[in-house]
């Protein structure tokens, strides 16, 4: 679409003197859907632009990450819809394997069954109807923010579309020897009963114990330390290095493990640390991927002492026990024997924890499917090297790197019923056939489908082209793949971005899935601490986005968002955002009231005043500097510099200085309204992509045109005039000066005083009765007295204070502040000047200490100016 040309009402339009977002947010945001403006066209001849959006999980709800990435998100591709650009931002769901079985398994829990008492098939038709019903709440909290998203093609990981992308890309690596079943060590989450990725694990610092157990007799022993006791049940070796020389004696030998009946040997390996504890380890290959490894080159055997929920399985007094019982159990019966040499306790170190549920993940040897990553991460690697893929900001690379050339071989199999079942069937006689996704699977007495799942991960990889139409060549597919930019955290570098590159390269023939990859920061409290329920301090976005409306959340959060950098916030700053709207809508309401237009060509140059040239200028500036933080993906920039043009240049200077011109009336009055509509057009078309609502309201009011999403973007039409922004550049110090000497002197904003003000020599003569009303000098009469003289860019402003102000109750004050401002210099002075004080201190605390002095510097000047303007003086 292009922009709306009807021609704005010959009336003056209206706005209501508040703006009121609850009212206008919902309706707006079902008017832009209903009229298809965010529907893409795959037939258009536009350029594309493409950004899938990452998938929320279907159990998820809006929280503030969410709305800080869709805003981002949505300010990109409502920027370039404007700019021409066939914009889809495609929306979809993540099937959240783990997370929506869990849901359901304890919604069964509730009526008193298991997920067993229904069976596979049951359970799934289960999931799906709490997927219809209570799934998706997200999908309407992403149209309260405003997400500009293509909702005619939303997708489901586990739609048919997709199952069937899942199966090809399946088929197709495992032909290619990239997939493969093997025995490994896995994480394993005994509470949510699975493996999970190494990525899933989350790092904690936990308290535990350490304890030392002799192994052996005599000079026949040695000590191993381990902080997980139970796991010693499956020790099959004890390792040292080759080349220590006290356990020179040992390698070869066997020495028995306590509490059983089973000796086991001393192996040396290069492996262990010779100075870290003992020098000794113990070897446990079925629960340790350290000690598989060590397992695996010494022909070690595997024995798994703990069932899938961590209970000991081994025969004896520990049968049955839960892993932390057990362990406490078996310490004890080691210090029975005198085993126990040294115990220490608390000891904190770092435990992995199941980032569902947060269950102490146990490793586990396990018959799992994997990929293997070398040749997909290898490709991943070359596209960002290569320039094919930029990474933003640039320095993020370097994690990208650290993961894709260290990546190991990925455990793609889930113990779930929730997800895409593995597309390998068993025959009676041990065949085994991988089946696509257009081929009949086997049938027949003994034959059958793997029960496992495939890592949710795994499905979402493949997310920039299935949801695209692959592996059909759709029109989707050729329009839109490559998309143009992925934008999401830098946490999830590893679980998805990763992903999503070695697959995109692998099934698109080399095509990377997107050109740029923008890494943002997390978002974080007012006092950069993360957000979490135990801390008491998530913050819920739709609460801020009742109180004070969307455009106020948007506009917080893109305000944040340096790239790469966490983002702090906080109510107040929600608050001032809200401020800023209502800024927008007064001054909006202001500029109406006064005629302002977008009516007609823009008067000629000769025409303009030069406050008309020094905003005409500055909005040029404004949109090339606006359209280079796009470019640069600095959100906070870019949204930094439109509310400081907007709420500094337009709303407060331009306006204020424009009312003299339009209380004059006549020929000036016009013009001024013109250039007045024609910066209010253009600001709104720059805010609306961060603040759409707000901007949609006002803009269709201004111009009587159709809407904002399919307005031209503003270009820069080159005009700059360097004189008329230096001329006002003057204007404005003089009246800064002024307003400042007034405050100090304790006038009242209201209160006029005599003034003599003498221009000569400058450029602000035309300017003169701006200056007397905005600074209420009334013109000098009969006994003008100037009682102090300003000199402020070239100009002079002589004042008559007498009788305005108590002169020397004012140089009391004065004198007390001087007196405050010079003490705190020489302590500042001193400090700095102690350079035992500087050895000790923090930087943080010696920048704080000169800031403090400039300060006091600055206050020195300035109170002594205006002791010297008293009358009297």
């Amino acid at each position: 679409m292009t922009e709306n040309t009807q021609q704005p009402n010959n009336s003056t339009p209206e706005l209501p003197t508040q703006y009121a977002p609850a009212e206008v947010e919902g309706p707006l945001y079902e008017r832009w859907v209903e009229r298809g403006y965010f529907t893409a066209d795959a037939t258009s001849d536009k350029k594309p632009y493409t950004i899938v959006i990452p998938p929320p999980n279907v159990t998820g709800s809006l929280h503030l990450g969410h709305a800080f990435q869709h805003t981002l998100m949505d300010a990109l591709t409502r920027r370039k819809r404007m700019q021409g650009y066939e914009a889809l931002w495609l929306p979809g769901m993540d099937h959240a394997g783990i997370a929506t079985q869990n849901k359901v398994e304890q919604q069964l829990a509730e009526e008193g069954k298991s997920r067993h008492d229904l069976g596979r098939e049951e359970f799934v038709d289960r999931v799906w109807q709490w997927k219809e019903e209570y799934g998706g709440k997200i999908l309407g909290q992403m149209r309260r923010l405003g997400d500009g998203v293509d909702w005619s093609r939303e997708r489901f990981t586990m739609d048919e579309g997709l199952s069937k992308a899942v199966q090809t890309i399946f088929k197709r690596l495992y032909d290619d020897e990239l997939i493969y079943r093997a025995e490994r060590i896995i994480n394993w989450c005994p509470r949510c009963l699975t493996a999970i990725s190494d990525i899933e694990v989350e790092y904690q610092e936990d308290d535990g114990e350490l304890v030392s157990i002799r192994y052996g007799e005599g000079d026949e022993s040695l000590v191993v330390a381990t902080t997980r006791a139970e796991t010693m049940l499956g020790d099959t070796a004890v390792a040292v290095h080759p080349e220590d020389e006290r356990y020179a004696h040992l390698i070869g030998k066997l020495i028995k493990l306590p509490l059983t009946d089973r000796s086991i040997p001393v192996v040396a390996d290069t492996h262990v640390d010779p100075e870290f504890g003992t020098g000794a380890v113990k070897v446990t290959p079925a629960h340790d991927p350290n000690d598989f490894a060590i397992g695996q080159r010494h022909g070690l055997p595997s024995m798994t002492v703990m069932d899938e929920r961590g209970n000991i399985t081994v025969h004896g007094p520990f049968l049955g026990l839960d892993r932390f019982e057990a362990r406490s159990a078996i310490v004890g019966a080691l210090r029975e024997q005198g085993r126990i040499v040294a115990e220490k306790r608390p000891y904190v170190h770092s435990v992995g924890h199941c980032s569902r549920c947060s269950t102490t993940v146990e490793p586990r040897l396990s018959m799992q499917w994997w990929v293997k990553v070398g040749p997909l991460a290898q490709a991943a690697g070359d596209a960002v090297r290569d320039g094919r893929v930029k990474i933003h900001p640039e320095d993020m690379s370097k994690r990208y790197f650290d993961w894709v050339d260290n990546m190991h071989d990925w455990c793609i199999s889930r113990q779930l019923w929730w997800g895409h079942r593995i597309p390998v069937w068993y025959g009676p006689d041990g065949e085994v056939v991988c089946v696509g996704p257009d081929e009949q699977p086997p049938s027949g007495e003994g034959w059958h489908q793997d029960t496992d799942v495939l890592d949710t991960w795994f499905s979402s990889g493949l997310w920039p082209f299935s949801t695209l139409g692959w592996p059909e060549k759709t029109p989707d597919l050729e329009k839109f793949y490559a998309t143009d930019v992925l934008l999401t955290g830098h946490d999830i570098i590893f679980f998805w971005v990763a992903r999503m590159m070695m697959f995109g390269l692998y099934a698109m023939d080399g095509v990377a899935p997107f050109h740029t990859i923008a890494l943002t920061g997390l978002v974080r409290d007012e006092r950069g601490k993360k957000m979490s329920k135990s801390f008491g301090n998530v913050v819920d976005p739709l609460d801020w986005m009742d109180k004070y409306g969307s455009d106020a959340v948007r506009f917080t959060l893109a305000k944040g968002a340096n790239p790469g950098t966490d983002v702090p916030i906080g109510e107040d700053w929600v608050q001032a955002s809200r401020n800023f709207a209502n800024k927008i809508w007064n001054a909006t309401r202001f500029a109406l009231m006064n005629g302002a237009t977008v009516e007609g060509e823009l008067p000629p140059v000769e025409r303009l005043s030069a406050t008309d040239r020094w905003i005409l200028s500055r909005l040029n500036a404004t949109v090339a500097e606006v359209d280079a933080f796009y470019e640069d993906y600095q959100f906070s920039k870019l949204s930094d510099a439109l509310y400081h043009f907007a709420w500094d240049e337009v709303f407060d200077w331009y306006v204020e200085l424009s009312k003299t011109t339009f209380m004059g009336g006549g020929e000036q009055a016009a013009v001024s309204a013109r250039v007045l509509g024609e910066v209010l057009d253009v600001t709104l078309k720059l805010l609306h992509p961060v603040v759409p609502f707000v901007t949609e309201t006002l803009w269709t009011t201004l111009t009587g045109k159709e809407s904002l999403v399919v307005a031209d973007w503003p270009a820069d039409s080159g005009f700059r005039d360097a004189a008329a922004e230096t001329e006002i550049e003057n204007l404005q110090q003089v009246i800064t000066e002024v307003r400042r000497f007034r405050a100090d002197q304790g006038l009242q904003p209201g209160q006029r005083v005599p003034a003599r003000l003498d221009l000569s020599g400058t450029s602000l003569a035309a300017h003169e009765g701006a200056i007397r009303q905005l600074l209420r000098l009334q013109p000098e009469g009969e006994g003008f007295s100037a009682t102090a003289t300003l000199p402020v860019a070239g100009a002079t402003v002589a004042l008559d204070l007498s009788g305005t102000i108590d002169v020397e109750a004012e140089r009391k004050r004065l004198a007390k502040a001087l007196a405050a401002a010079e003490k705190d210099k020489a302590q500042c002075t001193a400090k700095l000047g102690n350079e035992a004080f500087l050895a000790k201190a923090a930087e943080q605390a010696v920048e704080k200490i000169r800031t403090r002095l400039a300060k006091a510097e600055t206050d020195i000047e300035r109170i002594a100016a205006q002791l010297a303007a008293l009358p009297g003086a």
